[in-house]
């Protein structure tokens, strides 16, 4: 009988701390999956940061839309050639 009892007690202790257990996922807010960082805002401020940089030899307008259109997944780094070289021009 009284184990009944106390298998009775432990099922309601748990039920009652999995209802109060509450959730807040990140999905589909401003965060990616992989680490909790907004890629598409990294990439943005990088674009602007880079245009205040290097002012009318910088495509901004240019790096802005290729961070939408590949989601933040080509993030532009001022001082990497590399990364900006697509979107410097010739300005004469």
């Amino acid at each position: 009988m009284t184990s009944k009892l106390m298998i009775s007690i432990s099922l309601l202790v748990f039920l009652a701390t999995i209802a109060s257990i509450s959730s807040n996922p990140a999905i589909g807010k401003k965060y990616d999956l992989m680490g909790g960082f907004d890629f598409l805002g990294v990439c943005l401020r990088n674009c602007a940061q880079c245009k205040k940089m290097y002012g009318n030899y910088f495509e901004g307008q240019l790096c802005a839309d290729a961070c939408v259109k590949f989601k933040g997944k080509i993030i532009p780094d001022c001082e990497d050639i590399g990364s900006i070289a697509p979107f410097l021009n010739k300005f004469e």
